[in-house]
């Protein structure tokens, strides 16, 4: 009996189900943001339909989009940074959840656990530690966020799967990002039984597609080839945007 399932809806935003329960993460769901346009078809209805909470790891635009958390069901939980209340409550959320790293909050039958990042760049000029989580139930399920390595990474062990960012939304990579070589070795110290690249493929510069279009499919790739050398016994499941894994019962 299948425990759960993970979609990729595409960037950082994915839809975790788990022992009844739907979570959201850094929910982008439209075409655009500013001079980025969505590649491929967009997500559908469903994805905001029936949220128990939506998880923020930061306040970067591509992670926080307020057309997209205006979709979903009116008083849905936000699970944010701490220090950032007042930044969603004055833009008309009222039900928001703030987190440091190490505090945990319950979601039915789920304990969200925030969980550090390293992504130390401003953020609409609120100071705020970036955040990744740790969902537990019968899966252990760990999204990193946006995030670079840091020291106790391995401290999240054990864990049934992992969603890691492996690229952005661009030709280059700024402060605060893991590509795919850092990203593996990221897999290797969290040692899950499954890992899934996200944060790539998703959003691009309008226009730049034809003439870099690497970065648009190739870093899960670099991924995955790179953590069969470091950490095989690591099993990759590469989701292209819009698709979904399941978590199998034990």
């Amino acid at each position: 009996m299948s425990a759960g399932r993970i979609g990729y809806v595409g960037h950082a935003t994915v839809l975790i189900e788990l022992d009844g329960v739907r979570l959201l993460t850094d929910p982008v769901l439209g075409g655009w943001i500013g001079p980025l346009r969505r590649r491929g078809a967009l997500p559908g209805g469903e994805v905001a339909a029936g949220i128990d909470a939506v998880l923020i790891s930061h306040l970067h635009r591509d992670h926080v989009d307020w057309r997209s958390l205006r979709r979903l069901p009116a008083g849905t939980p936000l699970i944010v940074p701490a220090g950032t209340r007042g930044f969603f409550v004055r833009h008309g959320f009222g039900t928001v959840v703030e987190l440091e790293a190490g505090e945990s909050h319950r979601i039915g039958a789920l304990v969200v656990t925030a969980t550090r990042a390293d992504h130390e760049i401003g953020r609409r000029g609120v100071e705020a530690a970036p955040l990744g989580f740790l969902v537990e139930g019968t899966r252990r399920v760990y999204f990193a966020g946006d995030t670079d390595l840091f020291d106790g990474m391995a401290e999240l062990r054990p864990l049934d799967l992992a969603l890691l960012p492996v690229w952005g939304w661009g030709p280059t990579l700024g402060p605060g990002h893991m590509d795919p070589e850092r990203a593996a070795r990221a897999a290797a110290l969290l040692a899950p039984r499954v890992a899934v690249p996200m944060h790539w493929g998703t959003f691009y510069p309008a226009g730049l597609a034809r003439l870099r279009p690497r970065p648009l499919s190739g870093p899960p790739r670099e991924f995955a080839a790179r953590l069969r050398d470091l950490a095989p016994e690591v099993a990759v499941e590469i989701l292209e945007p819009g698709s979904s894994l399941g978590m199998g019962g034990s």
